[in-house]
């Protein structure tokens, strides 16, 4: 940065005289005075007293939330939505992740088309921490998760009896101007940051996340739960109890909200989706209602789940059970020798499944490998199956004629033993069973989406927007460092262009790093009450209908599409739900946010924590991602670690188009889709990472 650069960002950040401004930027009297002749000449300062100042009126101050917090610096994200500001250490006044603070923008900063700022103000401190208990100097000290590089120390007198090693959650009961001068005290104990289950506890605590129902709410299930089907509810209603209707989920799974059942007709077929209906029991505005909306979605991680819904209602009376009456909200769909969608209607109906089918062994029945034990157990809806498999080969085409993409997910399959040890971690796997029921709800969804849009009726849409022009450059040049030929004709790429990408890659060692990149290309979908269509499925119209036991958005829509089947007119609903599905869309939104990075973080630790009988042993992985600071490997079983850049070379590395590190005096090269060898260096279980090292 030259000098007169210096000189306008000491300005920018507050007045000064000549003599103050020599000492903040550590230059000659004479050189300072020359610069500062030349500033004044070119208009850019003003003089008054002996006082340099910035031409014209200062920028006003900027509120936001700051989001990260490093070694020395920190980034706040403004409340308007804008860039991020970046925050040198000492300009952050001991602000903490999550405090509500005033930034004044420098009007020079250091680094080109960045915004960088200093704290003037904490408007809304976030005192609680969570975090793992050390010791420094031989006291003990409180390491937040969300800012490792600073340690808060812990005041004797509220250390609560925690232990060094432990995971504790804590308030900041005294603030200075430096984060060494804040003091906590202790508030919660967790257990040791070794086990995972005890840091995912932690974890949930962090993000705000209650396990256990409200006393009023668990009441409110056990009274609702209870209710029978009356004679006159299912008079309302579409009785098809005397269809081949079942279900087929993992075989874990105890909240079955999804059912189904198909035919062939004259000319085509009728596949039909059956709804847990969960709004028949869940009522606007009631405690069960509320505390549905507040939580947003179900979260799972390991082998715990933290439903939305008390058990009474999601594992009981909303759960499609085998050979159990059952209420729901059915999608009747037509369509033709193609499996082209002609026509849909949605029915209140009473159903009762015939099976509750597993992936496993519906897939070993597609297969042909099924025992003979599984073929009885499906030989009632053997036929169905039949049919069903033919409608999802016909959908399949049509998905890819249509370009629809597929990005392969590395989300983990974690065996947890009696004592809540991770012991094992594999790729979760998807078969035809998966892709099939997957597809028939696709189905669903968009004839409920098209639906609310043809009567202009309220509505939380899934909306995914076209990728920003940025983001694509940043995927063309990912693309084209990994060696691959690609061609986009037009400025952004189409579904189609990046659905070959995707295709191509598929099964090869690029295709997690590939998949990865033109998955962070794109926008991150969420609820809107706006129709903006789905640009990864390439659907105008599309919603989440068929999970209410699990999602909020599903239940919402499920009310409001109710009440239209049932007569009510367009313009009543949109008077009644309109200012709903506003607030409703960014709240599920949010919570959506929330549950995934919780389920991340979760079942990261349980993976480190998996691989710490690994320490010292090597496998063969695959180079995933590359940053500044290193590579990360994957392995077979879908744990990621990190090779540091330490461990790669003794001197400098060059970070080339962020798909390879290249050492500048050997000329070694580590790129996306490498094979490498590594021995596992160790684990941190509280932070959920992994470290490796090259093998010899």
């Amino acid at each position: 940065m030259s000098l007169k650069s210096s000189l306008l960002k000491k300005i920018s950040a507050k007045d000064a005289t000549a003599k103050e401004l020599k000492s903040a930027v550590g230059a000659d009297r004479k050189r300072v005075k020359r610069a500062l002749e030349e500033l004044l000449s070119e208009g850019k300062v003003t003089q008054k007293k002996g006082v340099y100042s910035l031409t014209g009126p200062r920028q006003e101050p900027v509120r936001g939330i700051l989001t990260k917090l490093g070694h020395s610096f920190g980034f706040v994200r403004p409340l308007d939505g804008s860039g991020d500001i970046f925050i040198p250490g000492h300009s952050l006044q001991g602000a903490m992740p999550g405090d509500e603070v005033e930034v004044s923008l420098n009007r020079y900063p250091r680094f080109e088309n960045s915004r960088e700022g200093e704290v003037d103000a904490i408007l809304t401190p976030q005192n609680k921490v969570v975090g793992i208990v050390k010791k420094e100097q031989g006291r003990p000290v409180l390491v937040p998760d969300n800012a490792k590089d600073t340690a808060l120390l812990i005041q004797k007198s509220a250390d609560g009896g925690v232990k060094e090693g432990e995971k504790a959650a804590g308030v900041i009961i005294q603030r200075g101007e430096r984060h060494e001068d804040h003091v906590v005290g202790i508030t919660m104990r967790f257990g040791s940051a070794d086990s995972a289950r005890q840091c995912a506890k932690a974890i949930l605590y962090a993000a705000g996340v209650e396990k256990s129902f409200p006393q009023q709410v668990k009441a409110e299930a056990k009274q609702v739960a209870a209710e029978k089907i009356t004679k006159e509810e299912i008079k309302k209603r579409k009785d098809l109890r005397g269809e081949t209707i079942f279900t087929i989920d993992s075989a874990s799974t105890k909240d079955i909200d999804d059912a189904i059942s198909a035919k062939r007709v004259l000319d085509g077929y009728r596949l039909s989706v059956h709804i847990a209906d969960v709004s028949h029991y869940v009522k606007p505005k009631s405690k069960l209602d509320e505390e549905a909306l507040s939580r947003g979605t179900s979260i799972y991680y390991a082998d715990s789940v933290i439903p939305m819904l008390p058990k009474p209602l999601s594992n009981g009376i909303c759960s499609l059970n085998p050979g159990e009456d059952r209420l729901a909200f059915s999608c009747i769909m037509t369509l033709d020798s193609e499996a082209r969608l002609l026509d849909y209607r949605f029915f209140k109906t009473v159903i009762q499944s015939r099976v509750k089918g597993v992936y496993s062994e519906v897939n070993a029945i597609f297969e042909g490998t099924a025992e003979e034990e599984t073929q009885q157990k499906y030989a009632e809806v053997s036929k169905t199956l039949e049919v069903m498999e033919e409608i999802y080969q016909k959908l399949a085409k049509l998905r890819a004629v249509r370009g629809s993409m597929e990005i392969e997910s590395e989300e983990p399959k974690l065996t947890i033993d009696e004592e809540g040890r991770c012991v094992g971690v594999e790729k979760r796997a998807r078969g035809e069973a998966e892709r099939m029921i997957e597809e028939f709800m696709l189905q669903a969804n968009t004839a409920a989406a098209h639906y609310a849009r043809r009567l202009e009726i309220p509505f939380l849409y899934r909306v995914h927007d076209k990728p920003s022009a940025d983001r694509v450059e940043g995927l063309k040049a990912l693309l084209k460092a990994a060696g691959l030929d690609f061609q986009f004709q037009g400025e952004q790429p189409t579904q189609k262009e990046l659905s070959k990408i995707l295709n191509d890659t598929r099964g090869t060692n690029l295709e997690r790093p590939v998949h990865q990149g033109v998955l962070r290309s794109m926008a991150k979908a969420d609820y809107q009450p706006l129709p903006k269509g789905h640009f990864g499925l390439a659907l105008d119209d599309y919603a989440h209908f068929t999970s209410p036991i699990r999602r909020y958005p599903d239940l919402a829509i499920h009310r409001i599409l109710g009440e239209s089947v049932s007569g009510e007119a367009p313009a009543a609903l949109r008077k009644k739900y309109k200012s709903f599905t506003e607030t409703a869309s960014v709240l599920a939104s949010e919570r959506e946010i929330r549950a995934q990075q919780v389920e991340r973080d979760c079942d990261d630790s349980y993976k480190a924590e998996y691989m710490q009988q690994f320490i010292g042993q090597e496998f063969e992985g695959v180079v995933s991602s590359v940053v500044r600071f290193g590579i990360y490997v994957e392995l077979a079983s879908s744990v990621e670690g990190l090779i540091h850049i330490s461990n790669l070379s003794d001197g400098s590395m060059e970070l080339i188009d962020g798909v390879s590190l290249t050492d500048t005096h050997t000329g070694k090269s580590y790129r996306l889709g490498d094979l490498v060898q590594v021995r596992v260096a160790g684990v941190d279980i509280s932070q959920g990472n992994v470290d490796f090292v090259l093998a010899q």
